[in-house]
């Protein structure tokens, strides 16, 4: 089948990227379908309004109109909150930190959205991501490759770090060789109306949150205590020296587990209303002033309803060299590389986005996936994501417990 007879819908979300994103489509003869999703529509803990829902869709529909391709509406809203909102309240409440984005895009952008699509005629689905997919042959089948942006600046490909095969298959990234400066000039040159509209930021499809209220709708606030713990706490001499690899399960379960702090290793220096609000590294909202340098959550303890922090960035229990994955929580971007049980393999290693990729041994144990660093990770945080690169390449990835 010709390039001129495939269709992609691609879904124009009212931001720059994908609009740029269904241009080049159509400019490469693809047939080219627009489809807005309505995800939120929910303001509660919004702030300012961010990512209104409605102007967006009339953003995409005057782009649509500009680039004359059809325009269709669907609305996900029950399916958001059931696989990813809920997802949210359910980890915060276990005092972990999860990753909306990369839930969107795994449970909504590239599984119920792309059911969508294809009740269109989609061949494909396409999004204004800043990644790229390759194909290669492996033993006489396609195997398909998830590649960084060409903007390294910009680069998204973590947020799809839990995409399967099947997905890849279906998926383009029209965008994904191009920087955002560029992105910016066709849109300018096109006279489209997102030219120069502001990325959206915050939750995927919510927008920017005040997070304590917006966690409000569904976990209840709690008066507690916060803690100061001195940086010469006895636990942070459990840091072992030299190399990692060669330590036991048990050993390394210790490495990869948060400091197992206390009241009685602190002092009290205020309240809070709920430690299931904070998360490891967050500096904001502590609402605590009158110290030498800024206080950075270390550590929560939802059961005990307890704030534990730090003062300084380069405070020691911000540190850790050591993550687990659970075996059944690893994702294998490339199932045929997956490693074999007693396997280890260097990786570049990143657990948020943006951050600059770490070096790494991977050892795959019967208690898990672990995974060393070379240098010690600021804010190693459960239920965030850490993915493994293979040079560009995506390889794998996990909820880190």
């Amino acid at each position: 089948m010709s390039v001129s007879k495939k269709r992609v819908v691609v879904g124009l979300s009212g931001g720059v990227d994908s609009s740029v994103a269904a241009y080049v489509l159509k400019q490469q003869g693809y047939d080219v379908v627009a489809l807005f999703m309505r995800n939120w529509h929910d303001t509660t803990g919004v702030l300012k309004a961010d990512c209104p829902w409605l102007d967006d869709k009339f953003d995409a529909e005057a782009v649509a109109r500009k680039l004359d391709i059809p325009f269709h509406f669907v609305d996900l809203s029950e399916q958001y909150r059931a696989k990813v909102v809920d997802y949210m309240f359910a980890e915060y409440e276990r005092g972990r930190t999860p990753n909306p984005d990369v839930l969107c895009n795994r449970e909504i952008k590239f599984d119920v959205f792309m059911d969508e699509a294809m009740k269109l005629g989609a061949d494909f689905v396409a999004t204004g991501h800043y990644c790229r997919k390759e194909v290669i042959d492996v033993d006489g089948r396609p195997v398909y490759r998830l590649l960084a942006g060409s903007d390294h600046n910009k680069d998204q490909s973590y947020f799809l770090c839990q995409l399967s095969q099947k997905q890849l298959e279906k998926a383009l990234f029209p965008i994904g060789d191009l920087e955002k400066p560029e992105v910016r000039r066709i849109a300018a040159e096109l006279k489209l109306v997102t030219a120069h509209k502001k990325d959206s930021q915050g939750i995927c499809f919510v927008g920017k949150v005040d997070l304590p209220v917006f966690l409000q709708q569904k976990l209840q606030a709690k008066k507690g205590k916060v803690y100061l713990i001195p940086a010469d706490c006895s636990l942070y001499s459990r840091e072992p020296k030299g190399d990692l690899t060669l330590l036991s399960d048990s050993e390394l379960d210790v490495l990869a587990t948060s400091y197992p702090l206390t009241p009685a290793m602190g002092k009290v220096i205020g309240d809070h209303n709920g430690a299931h609000f904070y998360t490891i590294g967050q500096r904001k909202g502590l609402n605590i002033g009158g110290f030498p340098e800024p206080l950075f959550v270390i550590g929560i303890d939802v059961v005990e309803n307890a704030v534990y922090t730090g003062m300084g960035q380069d405070h020691p229990g911000l540190f850790r060299r050591v993550l687990k994955v659970d075996h059944d929580e690893v994702h294998w971007v490339r199932p045929d590389l997956a490693m074999q049980l007693g396997e280890k393999r260097r990786f570049d290693i990143r657990i948020r986005y943006r951050q600059p990729l770490q070096g790494g041994v991977a050892l795959m144990r019967e208690g898990g996936l672990y995974v060393t660093f070379d240098e010690a990770q600021r804010g190693i945080t459960p239920g965030q994501f850490a993915a493994l690169y293979d040079g560009e390449e995506l390889i794998a990835s996990g909820a880190i417990i």
